[in-house]
């Protein structure tokens, strides 16, 4: 791939990367499995005995896990796969003392240890190590859920610029508000969503209602390790944060912390709460954007406020517009705006390496 470490030599990711469904079946491995990702919010296993069953990217990696919190209260995420003969283990989430195969009825603890087996007599070294649920690992972070099958980075190092950043907001009150949570399907690969997102070189092309709202000459970008941030200052008379003293951003009217965490993660903080995206590709060129909505308990401010729904659809449109152009043999790469693509050459840089990568 050869992305230039200087921005002002290199170029973008090849269309191939974009096209190819060769290329899609490498990233993911290389990438996703490989990756810290989104798996749902910790109230879905708030009590012992719950268990939460989930597939981790259907049509892409397309495993089925478990969340379940033991009576000790402690949580584990599990392989929901019998260690018998493979059959899915919890289909629908609920509350139990035991997990128990519907098949030919081998359990398991809520910490995914083997308890027993029926008609097994005469099984020699039975049962083992490989009876019991694979573990698998994962954290918590906002009263979120993320998951990694084979982990690369610490997932604390990573989300840590986040918290140093944006720690004073009450994060510990935000509450889900499915009113305003959707998915959204487009017919594109899911780094195009991605290169999209992460510069504002097209905000005044694309979106007129929130270049209204932002002072786009102060637009800023700082880059972290494996996450990066789009600080979005607001124009005279718009919502802006109130920004406690002694803080860094002290005296700015921020509009929005837009942030992104490799490879697939946009969290937009607005003095609202919390506007996630998750770039869940299902094809290579075809993805899900699932918003989802966390409100800061009484603000009076609201998603309504912002033009979260009127930029989406101005980002789909144009994001599917590139899906089609990259599909002309007159184009290869292109170049990098040095100081409104730096967070789009960033994200670059970590697909090269995870994609060359053991």
């Amino acid at each position: 791939m050869n992305i230039n470490k200087r921005i002002e030599l290199a170029e973008t990711l090849p269309a191939e990367f974009y096209r190819s469904e060769q290329v899609f079946e490498s990233v993911k491995e290389k990438i996703f499995a490989s990756s810290w990702l989104w798996a749902g919010d910790v109230s879905n296993v708030s009590n012992n005995g719950d268990t939460y069953p989930f597939c981790l990217l259907p049509q892409v990696l397309d495993d089925p896990l478990l969340f379940t919190r033991d009576k000790n209260g402690q949580l584990h995420c599990l392989s929901n796969v019998c260690t018998h003969r493979g059959k899915v283990l919890v289909e629908k989430t609920g509350n139990s003392k035991i997990i128990q195969c519907g098949y030919h009825g081998r359990c398991f603890s809520l910490n995914g240890q083997f308890k027993r087996q029926v008609a097994f007599e005469g099984a020699e070294n039975f049962p083992c190590e490989k009876d019991n649920l694979p573990k698998i690992p994962f954290e918590e972070w906002l009263g979120m859920l993320f998951v990694n099958f084979n982990p690369k980075v610490d997932f604390k190092e990573m989300v840590q610029p986040i918290m140093d950043r944006i720690g004073w907001m009450p994060l510990n009150e935000m509450e889900f508000d499915p009113t305003t949570s959707k998915d959204y399907f487009v017919e594109a690969n899911w780094a195009l969503y991605c290169d999209n997102y992460l510069e504002g070189l097209h905000v005044p092309f694309v979106h007129p209602e929130l270049n209204e709202a932002l002072d786009f000459k102060n637009y800023d970008y700082e880059i972290h390790p494996y996450c990066n941030l789009q600080l979005g200052i607001a124009d005279e008379g718009q919502q802006c944060f109130d920004i406690p003293e002694g803080h860094p951003d002290y005296g700015k009217n921020i509009y929005a912390y837009y942030y992104w965490l490799f490879p697939n993660l946009m969290l937009n903080f607005y003095p609202f709460g919390l506007s996630l995206n998750i770039v869940n590709p299902i094809a290579h060129n075809r993805t899900i954007i699932q918003f989802r909505t966390y409100q800061f308990k009484n603000n009076p401010l609201t998603p309504d406020d912002y033009c979260i729904d009127a930029t989406e659809m101005q980002d789909e449109a144009v994001v599917e517009s590139v899906q089609q152009g990259i599909q002309s043999r007159f184009y290869d790469r292109g170049r990098f705006s040095p100081s409104h693509e730096k967070a789009v050459h960033h994200f670059h840089r970590l697909v090269q390496e995870f994609m060359e990568g053991d």
